[in-house]
């Protein structure tokens, strides 16, 4: 049932997306930045953990995931820093997700051939 609530609850976020992608004029970073933005807010008003809870990686690994992050590690920070950890807080809890991200993109362009995409 895990696999099951994890499908649902990330494809309706990636359906959801598709559709303000389709229907509206936002650009994709733009929905990105909406997304993470909307993740930080669920996690500070308290609704993103128990979707975490029921829904595990499917709503933990899209952006909204990623802004909970954020505001987890910026949360953390300011308890035990103060004003400091405001600065400090998101940078610590996504440093690990970040890099990987980083080197796994770089080792995969030696991989493939990337190729720029011709805007003419």
């Amino acid at each position: 049932m895990e696999y099951l609530n994890a499908f649902w609850v990330g494809g309706l976020i990636c359906a959801l997306v598709q559709i303000l992608l389709e229907k509206t004029t936002l650009l994709p970073g733009r929905i990105m930045v909406i997304l993470v933005v909307l993740g930080t807010l669920l996690g500070a008003v308290g609704w993103y953990e128990p979707l975490i809870e029921y829904a595990g990686a499917g709503a933990s690994v899209p952006l909204l995931g990623f802004g909970n992050t954020l505001w987890k590690g910026v949360r953390e920070a300011v308890e035990q820093e103060g004003f400091l950890g405001l600065f400090l807080g998101g940078f610590k809890a996504s440093a690990a997700g970040i890099s990987g991200a980083l080197i796994f993109s770089y080792l995969a362009s030696w991989i493939f051939e990337p190729k720029m995409k011709d805007i003419s």
